[in-house]
């Protein structure tokens, strides 16, 4: 069997073809694998139809639905080399990457017909894409785009010619450019396959597990669980998108055994979360990723009978880099554990060299999954790959057991501050329902920390913050200021955007 993800569809099918593959909480649509690689099959014959080749980028715009996942795997099999976009974008933002990729075909939901309308306006100038492809109802279709169910339902079913595997290109993921402008991570079949596999045999994936997929699949954070959902012959449960209000009916109506879920969505779900009503008996657990979990959360979810295992990986890794066990996760607070089963980490110092145990450097991840590079950037490729090992950019510390602790750091006095220690103890207190905290310039100290927060109590004033903090942090880390904001930015992946929030509060500490 040549390593195609496509074939990871047409095999289960093969090998049990009524079990249930999708289930679609927007459409309501649910899908045997058979049914799932018979669409698949009509998607990419369709593609074949439409001209699209071996190598063809094939742009997607759409929340999670079916129709997603049809696409990725009908591609796939075919050949063709998938971009999913980013649909919090605006059109300037669409047109570099849909430019950049070179993509000529477009896949787009309903939602976002208007934008996509302006795309088109703009013709060659705006993008090189020649055919566009509707999803949804045909009363929003906007009159340069095909149907996609029309031309699904036209197309053969029988299994497409195998177009690609191995070391062929399978997508390109861009990132989100919080400095400089979005890169193309290139992915191949078997940098997705070694994915899977790692992910596998390091997490607790059982073949009757129903995983609930509610981040937008354009991240690899959501779409690496998808292949190793279907690579292990689970289901996969979508959400179009997540929201709190609905989840935890989901949970019990689905019967959910694990999902995945950044801090800021597991706080926001513990907002609506009601034990007299809610059965989360099945949920074994959420994996969380982007930022450290506040113990409080851990210990608030263990409760519920829920474990949280906290995950570190990046869209150059195709997801997987470490992962801690919940049993580890509150002795070794805000740590992200030890590498996965496929993959090698280690910590080196501005001269490349490895740290030493409970020493801070950069990250450099390697393993057969890490990408092949950024899409027609060498030079930023063999600035971040060299040696074979993925320079992450992030810094972190190793102990001398081997975990790893990512670190965003103040210095204060010439003394290492880590805000997602002070945030940790923060996130404790029951009137505050989101936090960040950022260094700002100290003419004593250099930087000290401020505490942004999101009240979850209106009467909570800067002065309780602070007193809750004394006492349970030294006093150098201690925070010298408290600014209030209705939320907190992050990027689709739900990490916290610091960048926007220095911006927004550059002034200098008052000691």
């Amino acid at each position: 069997m040549k390593n195609n993800i496509g074939l990871l569809v047409a095999k289960r099918a093969a090998l049990q073809p009524d079990r249930e593959a999708i289930v679609d909480m927007g459409s309501g649509k649910r899908l045997s694998y058979a049914e799932l690689d018979a669409r698949c099959n009509r998607l990419g014959n369709a593609l074949v139809d439409l001209g699209v080749n071996r190598g063809d980028r094939v742009a997607t715009l759409m929340l999670n639905s079916s129709e997603f996942v049809e696409t990725f795997f009908g591609a796939a099999k075919v050949g063709a080399v998938i971009v999913p976009l980013n649909w919090r974008l605006v059109a300037d933002e669409l047109s570099f990457i849909l430019n950049d990729a070179g993509a000529q075909t477009l896949v787009f939901g309903s939602a976002f017909a208007e934008v996509v309308t302006e795309l088109h306006a703009r013709g060659e100038a705006g993008t090189k894409i020649k055919t566009w492809v509707h999803v949804g109802d045909d009363a929003d279709r906007p009159a340069f785009a095909r149907s996609y169910e029309e031309m699904v339902v036209a197309a053969s079913d029988d299994a497409p010619e195998l177009g690609a595997s191995d070391d062929d290109l399978l997508f390109i993921m861009y990132t989100s450019g919080t400095t400089g402008l979005p890169k193309g991570a290139m992915h191949s079949h078997k940098t997705t396959m070694w994915s899977s596999l790692t992910g596998l045999v390091t997490a607790d994936i059982r073949w009757d597990d129903r995983y609930l997929i509610c981040l937008p699949l354009f991240h690899v954070g959501a779409l690496q669980p998808l292949f190793s959902s279907i690579h292990r012959g689970g289901t996969v449960v979508i959400m179009a998108e997540f929201d709190p209000s609905r989840i935890w009916n989901i949970y019990g109506d689905e019967k959910i055994t694990v999902t995945l879920a950044v801090p800021a969505m597991l706080n926001f779900m513990l907002t609506t979360y009601d034990a007299t009503q809610h059965d989360v008996s099945r949920l074994r657990w959420i994996m969380s990723g982007v930022a450290p979990v506040p113990v409080s959360l851990i210990e608030t979810y263990a409760q519920m009978g829920v474990e949280i295992h906290q995950v570190y990986g990046l869209t150059e890794s195709c997801g997987p880099a470490c992962l801690i066990s919940p049993d580890e996760a509150i002795e070794r607070a805000g740590s992200t554990g030890k590498a996965f089963f496929h993959t090698d980490i280690k910590v080196v110092d501005s001269d490349g060299k490895e740290v030493g145990a409970n020493e801070t450097g950069e990250v450099l991840v390697r393993g057969p999954h890490i990408m092949l590079g950024y899409w027609n950037r060498p030079d930023a490729t063999a600035e971040t790959i060299i040696d074979g090992w993925l320079y992450t950019g992030d810094i972190a510390m190793i102990d001398g057991d081997g975990h790893i602790y990512i670190r965003d750091m103040i210095i204060s006095g010439g003394e290492n501050v880590y805000p997602a220690e002070i945030e940790n103890t923060l996130a404790a207190h029951e009137g505050i329902k989101d936090v960040a905290v950022i260094g700002m310039p100290s003419a004593d100290w250099g930087e000290s920390p401020l505490a942004i927060v999101v009240k979850q109590d209106d009467s909570l004033a800067a002065e309780d913050v602070l007193s809750f903090c004394s006492g349970k942090l030294a006093p150098f880390k201690l925070p010298k200021g408290v600014e209030f904001i209705d939320e907190i930015p992050r990027n689709p992946s739900g990490k916290v955007l610091k960048r926007i929030l220095r911006e927004r509060f550059p002034g200098t500490a008052s000691k």
